[in-house]
């Protein structure tokens, strides 16, 4: 887990953006049991309270199951809401932002798209 400590976004949510990263690239699956807070407070140096905090917004999200006494665990169906939220929310933002550059910039909409399709198709 790599956390920017100089970033403007807080570790909380880099930790719980760090976490669904995981799960997307399959290196934590649905079911299994995710890191705990003292071992991502440990890993990166970091007070257990700022950990937590980022597991309780997966919890909040629905992307983690919190079972009294247990490890939590990726909640079945996971990767979907990861995915929804994802592609509502960030990718709108993007989206947003790259069009308000593209704008100042004075490229077209055609020749955004363009671009983007040109990217898209070295990516594949």
């Amino acid at each position: 887990m790599k956390i920017d400590f100089s970033d403007v976004i807080p570790i909380y949510i880099q930790i719980a953006d760090a976490i669904e990263d995981d799960i997307l690239s399959g290196k934590l699956k649905e079911g299994d049991k995710c890191y705990s807070q003292i071992v991502i407070a440990k890993e990166l140096n970091i007070n257990p309270a700022t950990a937590a905090k980022g597991i309780r917004l997966l919890v909040d999200r629905g992307v983690l199951d919190k079972v009294r006494g247990q490890a939590m665990t990726i909640s079945e169906g996971a990767i979907k809401i990861i995915k929804e939220r994802k592609s509502t929310d960030t990718i709108t933002k993007l989206i947003e932002n790259l069009i308000e550059e593209s704008n100042k910039l004075g490229i077209t909409k055609d020749e955004l798209l363009n671009k983007i399709s040109n990217s898209y198709n070295k990516e594949a």
